[in-house]
């Protein structure tokens, strides 16, 4: 399990957000590199299919298109995007041999029953991809907030510390917030020109 070295001030974490519009076929997702002490170091950005099998491998593109080496870990808001799109946690680490962490701001009882309803001929296999991400573990934050997170590559006491490091207030950790800001911004600024 890689360490990942939280006493640095300067460690940089790839944060990925995502936007979209329910009647668009298509989910813009935002990256943004920022240092644990909240300098934004680069930016990034993909797109997903709403319902779709892509959103692993546009993560991987993205952090490849990065070009970076000093990415410590990837942090996601959520593994279950762009209407059901479900991100393999396992792929991505074994992939890019950094943590990876997602965060959720509500508890839930699952997901299997809306897989059924929204995938009614193809959804045993969202299922299995679903159940195969695990439980979330509820973590309680400096700020008193709780958030649900699943990780990979790293321990959740590392997980906890981090999150208390780069969360300024609520649940939503910074880089995350700054990476949804843009994700939501871009979809404004790309609806208005069609």
């Amino acid at each position: 399990m890689r360490s990942l070295h939280l006493e640095k001030k300067g460690i940089r974490g790839l944060a990925i957000a995502e936007s979209f519009k329910p009647n668009s076929t298509m989910s813009i997702l935002s990256g943004i590199v920022m240092r644990r002490d909240f300098m934004i170091d680069d930016f990034v950005f993909g797109y997903t299919t709403l319902e779709g099998n892509d959103a692993t491998d546009m993560i991987l593109k993205m952090y490849a298109k990065l070009g970076r080496t000093d990415i410590n870990y990837i942090l996601i808001s959520g593994l279950i995007i762009s209407m059901y799109n479900i991100i393999d946690i396992e792929k991505l680490f074994r992939s890019l041999k950094i943590p990876i962490i997602s965060v959720t701001y509500k508890d839930s009882l699952g997901i299997e029953e809306s897989l059924k309803h929204h995938f009614p001929t193809s959804y045993a296999s969202k299922i299995n991809a679903y159940q195969k991400l695990g439980r979330r573990e509820k973590i309680t934050l400096s700020t008193s907030y709780d958030i649900f997170v699943r990780n990979e590559g790293c321990t959740i006491s590392d997980v906890k510390y981090l999150l208390d490091k780069i969360t300024l207030q609520g649940t939503v950790p910074e880089p995350v917030r700054v990476s949804q800001l843009l994700a939501k911004r871009i979809l404004q600024k790309e609806l208005l020109s069609f």
